[in-house]
């Protein structure tokens, strides 16, 4: 289960599957294509050209672009709903010393090495998951202790792939 904002609106989503799930208690069906520079999306007869302008994945915030019109969308997943519910919502925010996948992949490339110093969202590596390219950044100021993964192997969601000093 998620919570999805997009500007003022709420979502509560439980996907089945990358393409079909349940939005606010209907179910959905999606066409969708990955394309050089973002995805396809076929919803009801429409079409939506999608591409990813900005992610954030320590707060969950991206900036898509849907036929020319940006969207601030906000994510919120079964944990978070937990921790803000018992008041713990910060928790989720504290310094991490690894760099863990966000989901299962396949490692494309890896921008640094062992002790380079990295600034807040300087990009570390990147890695394919659901057919798209995904660049995962420094939350912080940090170095590199060490590289935990390969370029052209597979990762399972929350391995360590970049531990920090």
């Amino acid at each position: 289960m998620y919570k999805i904002k997009v500007g003022d609106k709420e979502f509560e989503m439980a996907p089945h599957n990358a393409v079909s799930g349940v939005i606010n208690g209907a179910d959905y069906e999606l066409n969708l294509v990955k394309e050089n520079n973002g995805l396809h999306l076929l919803k009801d007869h429409k079409s939506y050209r999608i591409s990813f302008v900005e992610t954030d994945y320590e707060s969950k915030t991206f900036t898509l672009q849907v036929n020319g019109h940006n969207y601030t969308v906000e994510a919120k997943d079964r944990f978070d709903l937990l921790l803000e519910e018992l008041g713990m919502e910060d928790l989720a925010s504290g310094a991490l010393n690894d760099l863990k996948a966000p989901m299962p992949g396949l490692v494309l490339s890896i921008e640094v090495k062992e002790g380079d110093q990295v600034s807040k969202g300087d990009p570390l590596l990147v890695l394919e998951a659901m057919k798209m390219e995904n660049v995962l950044k420094a939350a912080s100021e940090a170095t590199v202790k060490s590289i935990a993964v390969e370029v052209g192997k597979p990762v399972e969601k929350n391995q360590i792939l970049i531990e920090f000093e």
